[in-house]
């Protein structure tokens, strides 16, 4: 596993390209709204991973109730494997708690389940599978 990109909760997505892509000048691959997910997506490769700045489009978004208690900043660690099904599978198997009850199509179309906080002692891990 590698990683594939940290996730940060932000409240106005132009502003805070304004410091990533302006001021630190990280390329910006694109922006898209994940509608599933009530939220636009702005992705920063940095080396071989990513930054993926997550503004909520609906106050009742899991980005905007995570900012509500905790405020702007990194909202979860992403990893990239092989076969998310698989992976899923294997680990529901172990006893590992999810969000969900199966993986989804997340930001660039790839597959993605989260991880509960409780089954990783506090962090919200992202488990991705590379989309071409």
């Amino acid at each position: 596993m590698k990683i594939n990109h940290l996730g940060v909760a932000v409240k106005n997505l132009e502003e805070t390209l304004k410091f990533y892509h302006e001021t630190l000048g990280l390329p910006l691959k694109g922006i898209e709204e994940v509608a599933d997910q009530k939220v636009r997506v702005a992705m920063l490769p940095t080396g071989e991973s990513k930054i993926e700045l997550l503004e909520p489009t609906d106050p009742e978004s899991p980005i905007a109730k995570f900012m509500e208690k905790r405020g702007p900043g990194i909202h979860h660690i992403a990893v990239t494997v092989d076969d998310v099904e698989a992976e899923f599978a294997r680990l529901k198997e172990a006893g590992v708690r999810f969000i969900g009850d199966k993986p989804t199509v997340g930001a660039g179309g790839s597959k993605v389940i989260f991880i509960h906080p409780k089954s990783t002692n506090g962090v919200l891990l992202e488990l991705c599978e590379k989309h071409d």
